[in-house]
């Protein structure tokens, strides 16, 4: 689309009215740690190129790739290019590239090498007069967590009396609480907590973030939620795709460590929390962590676990878990996980939050169903044709991103007959503009130093020690794995988990 159709759209739809507002960090380089791998290719120059593209970034800006891999800066500049002509949202133009690629430079080194680490300190000063970035660093550790200690001594041996300094951590933030306590320790031991941003993307999607305001910022929403009107709460977040080529990743941490402890934990605190005082970062996360704390660990029969077997996703036949290269024969390594969870405060008593997350999943989706109450005299059930059903609120978070409200109504014609319809809000339709991607908001809030979409200390230990506590009850039997066909919803005893209640997963 050309940019004066863009702009005319923007104009003309009254509801992107106090969406332009730029928020322009302060003069800084941004460090990325594993400059050569898949992450930096595929979000994190593309993430940069569209914040360039939309002129979100400061004037006086630099990158420094870091990584084992040798290359040199003009082949570190084409790379990543190429990079974001092929995974950039935006249509590439080459005078925003170039404002973008000026500013960027790349080093080889080994990270446990001093010698290297002194290349990197003579680097960024040379950018600080070059660029004018005043010793203000975000350093991105796209490195496994076993690297991340030696990192974080480096830095905070080489670290400048100028500027600030903060840390962007990639997950996975430990394998379990103990680890966790202790990576947590090396960087408090150097940084504070505000210094330290632990990325979660899922946080950076609009429709997660519309979560805050689709409750708090709606008079109808607020006064029904909770367990007096709510019946239930089912969050899915499903994926099509397999392991793609990351077995020795996948077989350490599994689905429960993958998406459980963080992505998924952290749409049942969105959707649970309390109205926060304010919108500031410590506000936001405060509430959170009161959610995560009274959470209880939920029984053996209100978890289910499951490994996909081979079958059928959109019409191709794939292999099974155990058969994906470089995975065990006899893996019992789980790509699914569904719970039943509870809420123990004076909100949510009572009320089953049902979460599910896996891999060859019948379609990639991730939605939050509320389903509410029924209504107490339903008149109208024997004129209903499909059976009246009790009205839903529907997040689409992805792919499809919008909010849909079930209701029944009247179809068109003589007699009352009453039918379950859909009213949709879709951001595509409502905004005419494509959404960022989570990591263009992340990676602008850090260098604001907003942490408000990342997570806390706290919250990230209360994660684990209900991961953990539910692992060391699966350390006591042997699944029977395969246990579900690639391409469909999962193990049968997932949905033994709602219809012992008398429910049943939604079908979306």
């Amino acid at each position: 689309m050309a940019t004066t159709e863009r702009q005319q759209q923007e104009q003309e739809n009254p509801l992107l009215e106090g969406l332009r507002l730029k928020r322009t960090p302060e003069p800084c380089v941004l460090v990325i740690f594993g400059a050569s791998g898949d992450l930096t290719r595929r979000k994190l120059l593309p993430a940069l190129y569209s914040l360039a593209f939309r002129r979100l970034l400061p004037e006086q800006f630099a990158v420094l790739g870091v990584a084992r891999t040798e290359s040199s800066d003009d082949e570190f500049r084409e790379q990543m290019k190429e990079a974001v002509q092929k995974h950039g949202r935006d249509e590439f133009r080459d005078e925003v590239w170039e404002s973008l690629a000026e500013g960027m430079r790349y080093i080889a080194i080994d990270f446990a090498d001093e010698a290297g680490e002194d290349r990197v300190s003579r680097c960024l000063a040379k950018l600080d007069e070059e660029r004018g970035t005043r010793g203000n660093r975000v350093y991105y550790f796209a490195v496994p967590p076993s690297a991340f200690e030696t990192l974080v001594q480096e830095i905070a041996e080489r670290r400048g009396r100028e500027g600030w300094s903060r840390l962007i951590v990639e997950k996975p933030f430990g394998h379990d609480l103990a680890s966790a306590r202790h990576l947590n320790g090396v960087l408090t031991e150097h940084f504070t907590e505000n210094e330290v941003f632990r990325i979660d993307h899922y946080l950076g999607k609009e429709t997660v973030q519309n979560m805050l305001a689709l409750r708090f910022a709606n008079g109808i929403f607020e006064p029904i939620w909770n367990r007096q009107f709510i019946d239930h709460v089912e969050i899915t977040v499903a994926e099509s795709i397999g392991i793609e080529g990351r077995a020795a990743f996948y077989e350490e941490q599994g689905a429960i460590r993958d998406i459980f402890q963080n992505h998924l934990l952290q749409l049942v605190a969105l959707t649970a929390m309390e109205p926060p005082i304010d919108f500031t970062a410590e506000s936001v996360r405060n509430e959170k962590v009161k959610v995560l704390r009274s959470m209880h660990t939920p029984g053996p029969k209100h978890v289910v676990r499951g490994q996909y077997g081979r079958g059928f996703v959109e019409g191709i036949e794939v292999p099974g878990y155990r058969e994906e290269e470089g995975v065990d024969a006899e893996s019992t390594t789980e790509t699914f996980v569904a719970a039943k969870l509870f809420v123990d405060n004076w909100r949510w008593a009572d009320t089953p939050f049902y979460v599910r997350a896996g891999k060859r999943l019948a379609r990639r989706e991730t939605t939050i169903a509320i389903q509410f109450q029924r209504a107490p005299h339903p008149p109208f059930d024997e004129l209903a044709s499909d059976g009246l059903r009790p009205n839903v609120l529907l997040v689409h978070i992805q792919p499809n991103e919008g909010v849909a409200l079930e209701i029944g109504a009247k179809v068109p014609g003589q007699g009352m007959a009453i039918r379950s319809v859909h009213m949709d809000f879709l951001y595509g339709g409502a905004f005419r503009t494509g959404l960022p991607e989570a990591y263009e908001r992340l990676i602008l809030d850090a260098m604001l130093g907003d942490a408000t979409l990342f997570t806390r200390t706290d919250e990230v230990e209360e994660q684990w020690a209900l991961v953990d506590a539910i692992v060391a009850a699966w350390s006591r039997d042997r699944p029977t794995f395969p246990n579900y066909a690639a391409g469909t919803w999962g193990p049968s005893a997932a949905d033994d988990l709602l219809s012992r209640d008398g429910r049943a997963w939604r079908r979306h």
